[in-house]
């Protein structure tokens, strides 16, 4: 089929009628059908997609929209290493970081872990001295995955303080620097180019802080986490603290490789071993369960259903789990900087809607501050709820409780609505949610959670014919700044010079 003959089905897919979920599940055994378990490696996760509008028909046409663009042959030709990212020439072997892909490309990453292990187990049994806090700089994939995996899992202890650093806002890392002691501190550096401005400048600045502290050799209580080693190197970092990573691996999906330094040395190996298992049976989910019966494509069919058939244009992710609160930071990253996209990968227009706008927050703070637009806005919002069976505290069982009972309230109270004669008061109902829920939070659940939210994204784009792997979007805004910095800030919109003059900036 063509591309042009998966149009004809999209229009299909907008003329199909619309029941509301109570029709819908009024109709049959939706929970037998759109709802799931997987038994995984950190415990079962439940996937209940019943919530959402999807149904038969609108399956049929997805799926033969998924038939139209070869999704099956698309995930074939991402797990076999070929170079699916076209516009740079190269694959995206993310998967091959957990064990499953091209046979080469999965030995050199074993053996790029082995090496990073070896640094990891010599850190800790004292080689570079005593080791009391880590200092994370990197931006972007380089510092949002490790700051959600530090945060989901150490807050029972870790084998070290792990501050994460991204913003170029000094005060960022100058609040890092006044909790640590120079002496007894690391500073991981993280970038796929080693040319970052936001990073190195950071680098440099934390540099500078642990020569003022009396640290003799600044150089060595740096660790570098790069695709480009050479540059490391020159930058100043001894070869045997440098960990490389392929240049396959893009950077919001890098958490697996040496960019997770930060996540093994606050867990230990074994922890970041659990990690990377927990993805990897999403992986094989993804590679061997039916695509009729796949969570990752069913998630994939409602969200596409939202924004190509309602014209949805958000789609919102609250975690309800203190632990989980910075998941809807990282996937914004991962579907808006994936699928942000207005042309298909041969590079002509899009003619379709492209990703949601991602966001979202954490429960029950979220209910008391954007629920109301959920509720009874005019707007149409789909909505991800992210829970955990068990708690991750000590208190009494009835936070907990509370927590629970509002997570699954609030989507059966999206969904049934309230009829009332006061407009005020009265509540629409139909509207969409779907439900994770973990049996309990860990490495490789947590493993799992991102990488069924990778390969979700990925979906959705082989489905659209777009490159999910390039970020070419990210690169006006930064080359302006850079020639800003440079002096050239001249010849700007008005708007733009009064504001440089006015900061001090430029000529």
């Amino acid at each position: 089929m063509t591309l042009a003959q998966a149009g004809t089905l999209w229009a299909a897919l907008e003329a199909l009628p619309r029941p509301t979920l109570s029709a819908l599940f009024a109709a049959g055994d939706r929970l037998g059908r759109y709802s799931a378990t997987l038994d995984l490696p950190g415990g079962p996760i439940l996937f209940d997609w019943s919530k959402t509008h999807l149904s038969p028909e609108v399956e049929e046409l997805l799926g033969a929209i998924a038939e139209a663009m070869d999704l099956a042959g698309r995930r074939d030709a991402l797990i076999s290493g070929e170079k699916i990212n076209n516009t740079e020439g190269r694959a995206a072997e993310h998967t091959a970081e957990r064990g499953i892909g091209k046979d080469t490309s999965v030995e050199e990453a074993d053996a790029l872990h082995a090496r990073m292990r070896m640094l990891v187990d010599a850190i800790h049994e004292g080689a570079l001295g005593e080791v009391k806090s880590l200092i994370h700089i990197g931006i972007g994939g380089s510092a949002l995955g490790p700051a959600l995996a530090i945060d989901a899992l150490t807050r029972e202890g870790a084998k070290l303080a792990v501050h994460v650093v991204s913003n170029i806002d000094g005060c960022a890392l100058e609040a890092a620097m006044k909790a640590c002691d120079p002496h007894s501190t690391l500073i991981a550096v993280a970038s796929k180019t080693f040319t970052t401005t936001e990073t190195m400048t950071n680098a440099a600045s934390a540099l500078e802080w642990l020569r003022e502290g009396g640290v003799a050799d600044p150089y060595g209580r740096v660790v570098a986490l790069t695709a480009s080693p050479e540059k490391a190197v020159e930058w100043g970092v001894d070869e045997t603290r440098v960990l490389p990573f392929s240049e396959t691996v893009g950077g919001r999906y890098s958490l697996w490789s040496s960019i997770g330094f930060p996540v093994a040395m606050a867990l230990g190996w074994q922890g970041f071993a659990a990690f990377l298992d927990g993805a990897a049976a999403i992986d094989r989910h993804f590679i061997d369960a039916p695509l009729a019966g796949n969570v990752i494509v069913r998630a994939a069919f409602a969200d596409l259903y939202y924004t190509q058939a309602r014209q949805c244009q958000t789609r919102g992710v609250f975690a309800y789990d203190e632990r989980l609160r910075l998941l809807p930071d990282y996937l914004q990253q991962l579907e808006m900087e994936s699928n942000g996209k207005r042309v298909l990968a041969d590079g002509t227009p899009l003619a379709r809607p492209s990703a949601p706008v991602t966001w979202g927050g954490v429960g029950t703070d979220a209910q008391h501050a954007v629920f109301q637009l959920l509720h009874q806005g005019t707007h149409l919002i789909p909505v991800d709820f992210l829970a955990v069976k068990t708690p991750g505290h000590d208190l009494d069982p009835v936070h907990h409780q509370i927590l629970l009972a509002n997570c699954f309230a609030q989507g059966a109270a999206l969904m049934a609505g309230k009829a009332s004669d006061d407009g005020a008061r009265a509540y629409p109902g139909d509207r969409p949610s779907a439900t994770i829920l973990c049996d309990d939070l860990n490495p490789a659940t947590l493993g799992a959670l991102i990488a069924f939210h990778e390969h979700r994204t990925f979906v959705s784009a082989a489905m659209l014919g777009i490159n999910p792997f390039d970020q070419f979007g990210v690169e006006l805004g930064k080359a302006i700044a850079k020639q800003i910095e440079a002096g050239g800030g001249d010849g700007f919109d008005p708007s733009t010079e009064a504001l440089l003059a006015a900061a001090g900036i430029g000529g």
